[in-house]
């Protein structure tokens, strides 16, 4: 399939899922996370929840890993450069809801892709060879190029990986591992 179809059919299956099952698998993946990656003294990128599509909920995580971090820092979408900018996380109080529906810090000290050690990613599917769909307009990939070369980028994902994406491209990015609620997945 391609990737315009996925995202429909998975943000449809996103949708069927009721706030309950989005926490418990959510839950389940960050257990995965926490006992199988050293996340202590790394520097990392953590995408917050954007509720009305149905995300994984991130919030608790942070939570729990922000004292044991070395950095944390969350992603601010710039529409007019079509890029991230990621921005040092200190507390709940920084974040503003954008139009968009993304909780984004508004200021703070900016983080350059090439300090990061860890990228959790958003994603609504990826295949069996790394490959993930997102919302189309390649933020996290253009991100992602920028990282240093020994990042590790991690995906979460509520359902199983597909076979194949049809239409990935070069500047596709791929990931290293996607967590899901019953496994790690490694490419």
């Amino acid at each position: 399939m391609k990737k315009e179809k996925l995202r429909s059919v998975y943000l449809a299956k996103r949708k069927e899922l009721n706030k309950q099952e989005v926490e418990k698998k959510s839950n389940l993946i960050f257990d995965i996370i926490e006992n199988n990656f050293i996340l202590k003294n790394k520097k990392i990128s953590l995408f917050l929840t954007i509720e009305k599509l149905n995300e994984i909920n991130t919030f608790s995580f942070l939570k729990k890993v922000l004292t044991t971090c070395k950095l944390i820092a969350t992603p601010r979408s710039d529409f007019k450069l079509n890029e991230l900018i990621h921005v040092k996380f200190k507390s709940l109080d920084q974040l503003k809801t954008s139009e968009f529906g993304i909780p984004e810090s508004e200021d703070g000290e900016i983080i350059q892709p090439e300090d990061f050690d860890i990228v959790f990613v958003p994603l609504l599917t990826i295949d069996k060879s790394g490959n993930r769909v997102g919302y189309g307009k390649g933020f996290y990939d253009r991100f992602l190029s920028k990282c240093k070369p020994e990042c590790i980028f991690i995906g979460i994902y509520i359902f199983e990986e597909i076979e194949e994406i049809e239409d990935v491209n070069c500047d596709d990015i791929k990931l290293n591992y996607c967590i899901t609620p019953t496994k790690i997945i490694t490419f």
